[in-house]
């Protein structure tokens, strides 16, 4: 309902990574308040080294076209520094509130503080709230009060024996809109969209706003919770709930998840399904934990012994890598996969990581460089924690020397082949004893299939036995 009483306060509603109107705390009490002038800042490119990657710009360009909608085209768009542009639009409208949810992210928690203190300054009432954690990362503390540096115990004991996550809100009964307010930006004018076309590609697998969520987050528990636990090793069976670029956009809060899923009616044997997707989400809260409480993880290691490992430099093999023509199927399957969708299978994320870190040695800033770019769900506590974990160089992380090979990995969760043969389509008539390993068969199996390596499929640009052996040598060589 689109309303205007002049009689009531005026509150600024800054969105941010909260694009939705459901379970949305700071526009729940601001609609609570009075009229509402609903606004999205957009960083400029000098302000923020982590500016949203390009299939990232594709999603927040549909998703705030969502959200405005969802308005009824009241909310407005700029670009710029928050620090400048939320003062000004308070003095040309004269309001004198402003709600927003916390971000948690270091430049942006900085910024934030030096703004609320500016306002606080100059009379403006500033209220903010958390609606993208399930827990405050601040509350969650060992005995002596240290941060947690490893997951089960900051689950299960710091997490777990909180209070339980607040409920989420349903959206505000009416929203009454301040209309005489600076028109700001056409969502075009934003620049949002990449010039390389390859993300219409995403148009027929994602469906970016709160309804999308929504529909995902159904569609999961109806179809995929039961059988969770071990369906989610499976890529080909496309199991996993594909709800991250939601959670990382604010289209869908974590609440949200955590109760349609602790309610969800499941059979008994399923208990697990649902203790493994809640557990998940816990991994999300920790990435964000750590991002939090050590904000140098995008940049340094979490464990200083890896600043002397000794990383390689060799930009074509990165190039292979980033284009999925290592000559490892399960490696290409899943970096062709994130080109033309924006997204990973989790296992196959792992799979990938590990090959670039531990058998092409290279820095696993690069790898996550390129998700950053790559991915729709693209993250920043996510990512780092994630590519810190797969090297080995973060907290919890896996030992550096569990090197995943390809080949074993593929022929235990792509048995039958159909991840691998949707993705590598030149591989489609090889039998399942050579898909994950076409170079070891024999040349009348290759003739048949129409696969000669090295022309319709590469051969692979590293050998994984030898350099498993020669990563484990320069980790051995950091602990000397």
């Amino acid at each position: 309902m689109v309303k205007e009483n002049m009689d009531q306060e005026a509150v600024l509603v800054w969105f941010r990574q909260d694009l939705r109107l459901n379970d949305n705390p700071a526009l729940y009490q601001a609609a609570k308040q009075g009229r509402i002038f609903p606004i999205y800042i957009l960083p400029s490119a000098q302000q923020d080294d982590w500016l949203p990657g390009a299939a990232s710009r594709w999603w927040l360009h549909r998703s705030l076209d969502s959200l405005s909608k969802r308005l009824g085209g009241n909310l407005r768009l700029f670009q710029g520094e928050a620090l400048e542009l939320i003062p000004q639009l308070l003095r040309q409208t004269g309001i004198k509130q402003i709600f927003w949810n916390r971000d948690y992210q270091p430049a942006p928690m900085q910024r934030d503080q030096r703004l609320q203190q500016l306002l606080e300054q100059r009379g403006v009432q500033v209220q903010t709230f958390n609606a993208s954690l399930l827990w405050e990362p601040a509350q969650v503390v060992k005995a002596d009060g240290s941060p947690y540096r490893v997951y089960t115990p900051f689950f299960r004991h710091g997490c777990l024996k909180q209070p339980e996550p607040r409920y989420p809100l349903p959206a505000p009964p009416s929203i009454q809109f301040l209309h005489s307010v600076p028109t700001g930006l056409s969502l075009p004018q934003l620049g949002l969209l990449p010039r390389q076309r390859w993300y219409r590609e995403f148009e027929k697998h994602w469906q970016p706003g709160e309804a999308g969520a929504g529909d995902r987050l159904a569609h999961f528990v109806e179809r995929h919770l039961a059988g969770y636990q071990q369906g989610r090793d499976y890529p080909a069976l496309n199991t996993t709930s594909r709800l991250s670029p939601h959670l990382h956009f604010g289209e869908l809060s974590p609440n949200q998840a955590w109760y349609v899923v602790s309610h969800a009616q499941l059979p008994t044997a399923s208990e697990s399904d649902r203790d493994r997707f809640l557990a998940e989400l816990g991994w999300r809260e920790f990435s964000h934990y750590l991002l939090y409480h050590w904000p140098e993880l995008p940049q340094q290691n979490f464990q200083p012994t890896f600043d002397r490992f000794d990383w390689s430099d060799d930009p074509p093999l990165l190039r292979a890598w980033q284009q999925g023509c290592t000559g490892i199927p399960m490696v290409d399957a899943g970096m062709r996969e994130l080109w033309q969708t924006g997204y990973m299978h989790n296992r196959v994320r792992m799979i990938v990581g590990s090959f670039l870190v531990k058998n092409l040695r290279q820095h696993w800033r690069r790898g996550q460089a390129w998700f950053w770019d790559t991915l729709v769900d693209a993250d920043l506590a996510n990512n780092s924690a994630s590519w810190q974990w797969v090297a080995g160089s973060g907290a919890d992380a896996a030992p550096y020397f569990r090197i995943f090979n390809p080949v074993t990995q593929g022929q235990k969760f792509d048995p039958d082949g159909h991840y691998v043969r949707r993705f590598c389509p030149e591989l489609a008539l090889l039998p399942d004893n050579y898909l994950h390993r076409p170079w070891e068969a024999p040349a009348i199996v290759l003739e048949q299939a129409g696969v000669t390596l090295g022309a319709d499929y590469p051969r692979p640009i590293v050998d994984l036995k030898a350099s498993r052996a020669e990563a484990l040598a320069a980790f051995a060589a950091i602990k000397r």
